[in-house]
């Protein structure tokens, strides 16, 4: 299957073999992280290609989770699994809410402060425990060339995320140093 990176979010890795019937841990970047556990058809990143590969059995383990894949009854068959990547495809992700949005919607987008200044643009996202954190990006234009790290706290921080636009307006100021 042909698909352009844009179409597929990466939701897990398959880990290391787990017991003797083909079962095999999943590290998930879902969070929760056994949401992943809802996605029952995923894409598969096998020598480069994707892959359809389909989970009929998953479940908490411990701290972690253990999943089985169709047509991997035993361990021979399973071990070429550790270390695939696991997709999905975007359109196949649950809607949000009009305030809500998953960290992919977010990355490239611009932000700017209330008052109009350019500040740059979302290159990733930080879980800190407390709250999330834009990293922006300072570009060509930017107020000052400097890299930020702004909470992601709504309505506090955060005052408009326009998917249409791509931009987020913020309540900071160009000159605040976190």
């Amino acid at each position: 299957m042909e698909f352009k990176q844009q179409e597929l979010i990466t939701m897990a890795r398959i880990g290391r073999l787990y017991g003797i019937k083909g079962w095999v841990k999943l590290i998930s970047y879902t969070n929760p992280q056994d949401n992943i556990l809802d996605f029952r058809h995923l894409l598969a990143l096998i020598g480069g290609r994707w892959q359809a590969l389909e989970m009929d059995q998953g479940k908490v383990h411990g701290k972690g989770l253990i999943a089985h894949f169709v047509g991997f009854d035993d361990p021979d068959d399973s071990k070429n699994l550790a270390g695939v990547e696991l997709a999905v495809r975007v359109d196949e992700l649950p809607e949000l809410g009009s305030e809500d949005f998953y960290w992919h919607e977010l990355i490239g987008m611009r932000v700017v402060t209330e008052s109009g200044q350019f500040l740059g643009t979302v290159a990733k996202l930080l879980e800190t425990g407390a709250n999330d954190v834009l990293v922006v990006q300072a570009l060509e234009g930017t107020v000052d060339g400097r890299e930020r790290l702004i909470p992601y706290l709504f309505d506090r921080v955060i005052k408009r995320v326009s998917r249409e636009e791509r931009c987020i307006t913020v309540d900071w100021e160009a000159e605040y140093l976190a």
